[in-house]
């Protein structure tokens, strides 16, 4: 077992990137790199264990459908959403992901950047 408390499925590594970088190392963030095979759910179902898990995909169709297989395999998930018309979870602003981790409940686990000074 590993330390982690909760998980969150994001599509690709750079979700992963951008969300590694707001949450502690409680949170275990794992990729389905786009697709979603039988071999890989497996793998997603085992990883994720008992742990309480988030799905947090891109608002677009690719993501609206590894949402949907996701949702079957975690029927207990937490959503976790981006606002369409952003570039998927990497390219959603970090103010509006940490809105959105906020509203999830996830407030222990947000690494809050430094605010940057005007210049």
């Amino acid at each position: 077992m590993n330390d982690t408390e909760i998980v969150i499925v994001v599509e690709g590594k750079n979700d992963r990137s951008r969300l590694r970088r707001l949450l502690n190392d409680y949170v275990l963030i794992l990729c389905t790199f786009g697709t979603l095979n039988t071999a890989k759910l497996e793998t997603l179902i085992k990883q994720v264990g008992d742990q309480e898990v988030f799905l947090f995909m891109d608002n677009d169709a690719s993501g609206k459908k590894i949402r949907g297989v996701l949702r079957d395999a975690f029927p207990d998930a937490d959503h976790i959403y981006t606002r369409r018309g952003y570039a998927g979870v990497e390219g959603t602003p970090d103010e509006y992901v940490i809105q959105q981790l906020e509203k999830a409940g996830l407030e222990e686990y947000i690494v809050y950047p430094a605010p940057t000074p005007y210049e």
